[in-house]
């Protein structure tokens, strides 16, 4: 398959949306590629943030820091000794902080507040809740869109098993706050925010004797206050997630996708593809990371005079050529695939020497993605 040039989509999309979300399955290099993305937007004028959520904080590894913390921070782009009229910021988000500022902003009272942020219950799941981190990540990502500081942001999706659970969790998380669903079970057990141990049926005193036997009441006492206490804040939540959803379909924001060749990961960027489609988000570009170079391609004509090698040697040689080969007829194989069903040629990536762990080798990821580096290329070992 013949390289192709950058997708212009993505190109322009650099240079004009506001919000960029890239997703993708774990392990394919989304979050080198959200910030080679906004480095790009940086070289281009554009005052940039990329945002991650990622636990592993393979986002500060990569810009060549020890660690990020919350709050944007400025990124020294004098030291690539190339000319960036824009900026970089670079954040990491703090999830059960950001869940805490949701709590105090839609909180009726004061006191309604403090038996929230104060609950045990609340204490515990704030931050490991299924679909806590997507609905929260989709929340900051809507309170840094309206931030003035910055011209585009590129938000780097959570690590998940399936990529569309950056959609969905979200909704399986506001289900489960529905206090309406979950009053129905704990409506034997509670009465104004108070445990009462009067059970009407049989089948509540044999649910209270099994949390009390594997929970303890005083679990049960938590969360029914939490839910309690969380009525009144459950409105705003759902109000705020439909905002995010509207700002996710709105033209200035764009989806791209990250795979990588393996067949696994192909197969589950058709399929993000096809959801983002049916959900009217909007698709700007497909970014194939780690591919491998056919070493025919470029190769020039044998000498008159060949080297004498060992035959043992020459015939590992010959094997290791073959392997190369197969691998890359089989990865483009998969190309072939990605472009025929999105009808997007992808952007392709080679497989780089090192891992990016500073500034300069997240600017040579930015050149592979954007400028049209060849697959032959290999980049250099990064200099501090």
């Amino acid at each position: 398959m013949p390289e192709r040039p950058p997708v212009r989509g993505l190109e322009a999309a650099i240079g004009e949306r506001r919000v960029l979300v890239v997703c993708g399955a774990g392990g394919v290099g989304k979050t080198t590629t959200a910030a080679a993305l906004a480095l790009q937007a940086a070289l281009r004028g554009r005052r940039a943030l990329v945002c991650t959520i990622d636990p592993s904080r393979r986002l500060a590894t990569s810009l060549g820091l020890s660690q990020l913390s919350e709050k944007p921070r400025a990124l020294p782009l004098h030291k690539l000794g190339v000319q960036a009229p824009g900026s970089l910021h670079a954040m990491t988000l703090d999830t059960k902080r950001t869940f805490d500022a949701l709590v105090e902003r839609f909180a009726a009272s004061p006191e309604a507040r403090r038996r929230i942020l104060d609950n045990r219950f609340y204490q515990q799941v704030s931050d490991a809740l299924a679909g806590t981190h997507e609905y929260m990540a989709m929340e900051k990502l809507l309170e840094l869109r309206t931030d003035e500081r910055f011209d585009l942001v590129v938000l780097d999706t959570p690590p998940t098993r399936h990529a569309l659970d950056f959609l969905e969790a979200p909704e399986r998380m506001m289900s489960f706050l529905d206090t309406g669903i979950l009053r129905f079970f704990l409506k034997p057990y509670f009465v104004a925010g108070r445990l009462t141990l009067k059970i009407a049926t049989r089948t509540g005193a044999l649910a209270l004797s099994l949390v009390d036997k594997y929970l303890g009441l005083q679990f049960l006492q938590d969360l029914s206050e939490f839910f309690l206490a969380f009525d009144g804040l459950y409105a705003g939540f759902k109000e705020r997630a439909a905002r995010v959803f509207e700002l996710l379909r709105d033209p200035g924001s764009g989806f791209v996708l990250v795979a990588s060749p393996a067949p696994l990961a192909i197969d589950e960027a058709l399929y993000f593809h096809r959801r983002l489609v049916e959900r009217s988000m909007p698709f700007v570009g497909l970014i194939v990371n780690r591919l491998h170079p056919d070493p025919a391609e470029g190769a020039r004509s044998a000498p008159r005079t060949a080297a004498r090698l060992d035959p043992a040697f020459a015939g590992k040689l010959v094997a290791v050529y073959r392997d190369l080969r197969t691998l890359a007829r089989a990865e483009r194989r998969g190309l072939a695939r990605l472009e025929v069903d999105t009808g997007v040629p992808p952007v392709l990536v080679p497989e780089f020497e090192t891992d990016v762990h500073d500034l300069r080798g997240l600017l040579e990821i930015a050149a592979a993605i954007v400028g049209g580096v060849p697959l032959r290329a290999r980049r250099r070992a990064a200099v501090s």
